[in-house]
């Protein structure tokens, strides 16, 4: 009786997502599989999923890494039946049997060895060490921890999934990947369909570090996370979004839609490209739940592994260029949103206080913002405001 095949097509993986490219096969032609278990990853424009069994069986790859697929295309097969004992491992006692096998203190001591060498890798990563030999000293880890994950195993190789198209003695031609594309389009389309402006503004960064050098220790001991700036930044944000409810808002056809909540989205650079990921509810949280929030949805983004919810619904964003060395820049919003918010390097400066030039830790903030919803008046009172509360902390915690 002939084995059932069971055809996997690509699955949809979200809303408005047509495509998506194999980024990577954890598995091998004519692996032996289980239900449920991860055989593949594959990026889309957005983020990236893993690809599940869907029946226990032998593999039969259909599509190579690097294919971009559209939604409903056959991606493999597996076919069906006791498959337990894969051939590659049978017994060949003609020579197995007579070698002198290795002794238990042995074992125990290529195992530990192996546990080491792997235990700080991702599963994706490894793979790819593996197959390409790699040497794992060579590789630094950004995950948490400083667990190595595939983006740091690629970086190292220069051989992500995007295919090379040409190479020349001073050129390196290679695809774009769908996250990379999608980036490109919508930057291209806000800028022609919005009306962007950008105000700027300047924040005495004294009151913060002063607060965070008094309580960062007890902060940590209490709550287990740093207290950094992004909390108050986002603290700040929420109440500015508040009293201007406009800033908060969005264009949807021929109305404007008001939200009662801050959604705050973060953006964070990744190996692949710049993502959004979302703190909820931002206006509800406390300081130690936004700076968790933070760290969290950080490290998913720079592993790959944000779910299409963790970046739609964002009414407002925050980036922060200043990590790079950024001194000034002009941010370009996030739509459908109506603004955004660009923090920048704290550099020491001389400033006139109370007729005195002194030496201050001075932030350039920027506030990108759609024209046709925000006036002038309001974007430049929400940075005031945002100045206010940043420069009397106290404020953020009172809201007043």
């Amino acid at each position: 009786m002939k084995n059932e095949i069971i055809k996997m097509m690509v699955p949809a993986v979200g809303e408005s997502i047509n495509e998506v490219t194999i980024s990577s096969w954890l598995k091998k032609d004519g692996d032996i599989v289980e239900l449920d278990e991860v055989i593949a990853e594959i990026d889309s424009d957005k983020a990236t999923f893993d690809l599940t069994a869907e029946s226990s069986g032998k593999l039969k790859i259909e599509a190579q890494e690097g294919d971009t697929l559209e939604i409903g295309a056959p991606i493999c097969s597996i076919e069906q039946g006791d498959f337990k004992v894969q051939e590659s491992a049978k017994s060949i006692k003609s020579e197995s049997e007579t070698e002198e096998q290795p002794k238990d203190a042995d074992i125990k001591e290529i195992e530990e060895k192996r546990e080491d060498s792997t235990s700080n890798v991702t599963p994706v990563a490894q793979k790819i060490i593996d197959d390409k030999g790699i040497d794992i000293n060579n590789i630094s880890g950004s995950g948490a921890g400083g667990k190595i994950t595939k983006e740091d195993v690629l970086n190292v190789t220069s051989s992500n999934t995007e295919e090379k198209l040409e190479t020349t003695e001073n050129q390196n031609r290679v695809k774009m990947t769908q996250l990379r594309k999608t980036i490109a389009k919508r930057l291209v389309s806000v800028k022609n369909e919005t009306a962007m402006l950008t105000t700027f503004n300047e924040v005495d960064m004294s009151s913060i570090m002063d607060l965070r050098s008094k309580y960062k220790e007890s902060f940590k001991e209490k709550y287990g996370v740093n207290l950094g700036f992004m909390s108050f930044f986002t603290k700040a944000c929420c109440v500015a979004l508040k009293e201007w409810p406009a800033v908060n808002a969005m264009i949807e056809g021929d109305e404007i839609v008001y939200n009662d909540n801050c959604h705050i989205s973060i953006a964070v650079s990744t190996p692949k490209g710049l993502v959004v990921p979302i703190i909820r509810k931002a206006d509800e949280l406390g300081f130690d739940d936004i700076e968790n929030e933070v760290i969290r949805l950080a490290t998913k983004a720079r592993d790959g592994k944000l779910s299409i919810d963790e970046m739609q619904g964002g009414t407002f964003t925050i980036t922060n260029g200043g990590i790079f060395g950024s001194m000034l820049s002009t941010p370009i919003i996030n739509a459908p949103q109506s603004a955004i918010l660009g923090m920048h390097n704290i550099v020491k400066r001389g400033v006139v206080v109370n007729d005195e030039l002194v030496i201050k830790p001075m932030m350039y903030l920027a506030l990108s913002y759609d024209h046709r919803i925000i006036d002038g008046r309001e974007s430049v009172s929400f940075l005031v405001r945002i100045k206010e509360l940043l420069e009397d902390p106290s404020r953020l915690m009172l809201e007043i």
